[in-house]
């Protein structure tokens, strides 16, 4: 068996300039790193300080990977709306998600949940529903401010009133309060 001779490559053979620049860049990085030395009072951290890094590195749960209470049948639930804020203060965001059936006509109900979870791996989970679907209303504007929950609601006034055409008109705003979310409606705001 013969074996083919391989060409000696011009690059793989060091020379003393090579030797020089990789000693000039170690010494050059010796040197920057006892230059910048962290502040020694910021140093160490304490481990509250390290608790609250942790929860505010979670991102906000995103709601296409969550299971919504609703039942569909034959269509799937969609998310129409969504906000993220922190609600209840704990230095992690949660997700405000408006979702309905994907219904091929009329207009659908729409459901309000707030979905968490603990860790950026974790599946987002259901902890609050805010507006169930049974209640036949439909969101029209959706916002999550200064962890407060708006959003206005069209709904009707008797269910013999049909689906395309709501009747009423109302504004509500939840709080989280002592361990759950508190519902409020500003003075006047229904509407017939």
């Amino acid at each position: 068996m013969q074996h083919s001779a391989v060409p000696e490559l011009a690059h793989t053979h060091t020379r003393p300039i090579h030797w020089v620049a990789t000693a000039t860049a170690v010494a050059g990085v010796v040197a920057l790193s006892s230059v910048l030395q962290p502040d020694h009072a910021n140093a160490a951290q304490t481990a509250g300080a390290e608790t609250r890094t942790a929860h505010t590195a979670v991102t906000a749960p995103d709601p296409d990977h969550a299971d919504f209470p609703l039942e569909c049948g034959p269509v799937k639930a969609i998310v129409v709306k969504k906000a993220t804020g922190d609600l209840d203060g704990d230095g992690r965001p949660e997700t405000v998600a408006v979702v309905h059936c994907d219904a091929p006509m009329g207009t659908p109900p729409d459901g309000v949940y707030v979905l968490t979870r603990a860790t950026d791996t974790a599946q987002p989970r259901v902890v609050a529903t805010l507006v169930d679907p049974r209640d036949r209303q439909t969101v029209s504007e959706f916002a999550v401010h200064d962890g407060t929950v708006e959003a206005g609601l069209l709904g009707y006034s008797s269910p013999d009133v049909p689906s395309c055409c709501p009747d009423i008109t109302d504004h509500a705003t939840w709080r989280w309060d002592d361990g759950t979310f508190i519902r409020s409606t500003p003075a006047g705001a229904q509407s017939v």
